[in-house]
């Protein structure tokens, strides 16, 4: 355990770089991210690990290699893009306990200009808050992780045990990115991941699957529209079948561990529709992708199998579709959630952590959305603790992380870092 004057050092330290650590987090938000093009925002992360003295490894997603593990989920993007960057801290001695920080670099797309206040990469502070895409989801979370080792190195002291700072992409449609790290060997006793989750700890994650279905109706002229079948009035009559399944999934959630005060937790969201060619003209095609979540302890086989019977049954006894056979794909996750059981070591010390920053106890959350913790979670049985700052609107126009929920936060994660690591006095020559 760290001593009262380590603690006290280290969070001065946070306090004293925190400026430079928001003006970093701008700098990063101003650096468009989009999916496949986040190569310009990891040269930035890059370079701040090599100034850190860490070991940097990067590379670039394989999709042969990445769909071989169960934790994958489908592409149909080129990965030529995305790249991973890991920058790990070697310790002098090993002595402590290993940690991974991951977080993800990609962010969604824009929306509608018109609906920001300003530009969506402006990176504006304004009234103790940062704005622009993905200032909260989460570029700012990204940037506290190493800026609290570096608070720790800055407060005279030496972590004792190995940290792999993960920067990764595709969080936001596979998950493909931290599961390419898994596969690259990178392991750790915890792993942490500062999510915009409102300054709690996630005690549980929805599942969640992409697809896109495509119906091919028949055309025909608007006049004589009964000659023809509409493909979009199929995909409107799929989309209602579809709803009666999530309403079937909602109506268990009072019985669902940690998902009990939820209402709708478990959404089916039509996130893309298009289709028909003439507004004159039956449209002989439509189609549409849809992002389903479900609760952890259900397989996302399980999960999908039962969309795929809701699909069936609605060609099948829904006259509006024809009886024809719409065609679906998996376009992007397909991710079991995940529960943090109570009482782990690494959550005592994150709780401990965080009390001394922030001077109140820790609280939890239960999240309606995917993250990445269900990877090491799930797939390399590492206790995976989410904890990050205020973020409102994300994914919408006017996106914003709260500057001093950035500030508690990135104070927990040097104290964690200090307490679950260990560290010594560095007395290394000047």
């Amino acid at each position: 355990m760290t001593t009262a004057e380590q603690r006290e050092a280290i969070l001065a330290a946070v306090d004293a770089r925190f400026d430079a650590q928001v003006a970093f987090t701008a700098r990063l938000v101003a650096t468009p991210s989009l999916r496949g093009a986040e190569g310009a925002a990891q040269d930035l992360i890059e370079e701040e690990y090599r100034g850190l003295g860490l070991k940097v490894d990067r590379w670039t997603l394989d999709p042969a290699e990445v769909s071989q593990h169960p934790a994958a989920g489908a592409i149909d993007v080129d990965y030529s893009g995305s790249d991973v960057v890991v920058g790990t801290y070697l310790p002098a001695r090993e002595a402590g306990r290993s940690l991974i920080l991951n977080g993800h670099v990609d962010v969604v797309p824009t929306g509608r200009p018109e609906l920001w206040s300003r530009s969506p990469f402006e990176s504006t502070i304004l009234d103790g808050w940062l704005y622009g895409r993905g200032a909260g989801d989460m570029k700012a979370g990204l940037a506290a992780s190493h800026h609290a080792l570096a608070a720790v190195m800055a407060a005279g002291l030496r972590p004792t045990a190995h940290i792999h700072l993960q920067s990764v992409p595709e969080e936001e449609s596979t998950g493909n990115g931290t599961v390419s790290a898994l596969q690259r060997g990178y392991h750790a006793d915890a792993v942490v991941i500062p999510e915009p989750v409102g300054g709690d700890l996630v005690r549980a994650h929805v599942g969640v699957i992409w697809f896109r279905v495509r119906l091919t109706g028949e055309a025909a002229h608007a006049a004589e529209m009964a000659q023809g079948f509409n493909a979009v009035d199929a995909a409107y009559a799929l989309i209602g079948d579809l709803r009666r399944l999530e309403a079937r999934w909602n109506a268990d959630s009072a019985s669902v561990r940690h998902f009990e005060e939820l209402v709708h937790p478990f959404n089916f969201n039509v996130g893309l529709i298009c289709g028909g060619d003439w507004a004159s003209s039956v449209p002989d095609w439509c189609e549409f992708s849809m992002r389903v979540s479900f609760p952890p302890g259900q397989s996302a086989e399980d999960a999908w199998e039962q969309v795929l019977d809701a699909v069936a049954q609605s060609a099948r006894d829904n006259p509006a579709l024809h009886g024809a056979a719409p065609a679906v794909a998996k376009t992007g996750f397909f991710a079991d959630g995940y529960a943090l059981e109570p009482g782990s070591e690494a959550e005592e010390a994150l709780a401990e952590a965080f009390s001394s920053a922030a001077g109140r106890p820790l609280g939890s959350r239960t999240m309606t959305a995917y993250i990445d913790s269900r990877v090491y979670g799930l797939f390399d049985r590492t206790p995976s603790l989410v904890f990050g700052p205020v973020c409102e609107r994300m994914h919408g126009a006017d996106e914003r992380v709260s500057l001093e929920s950035l500030r508690e936060v990135t104070r927990a994660l040097a104290l964690f870092i200090a307490d679950w690591c260990g560290v010594e006095e560095d007395n290394s020559p000047r």
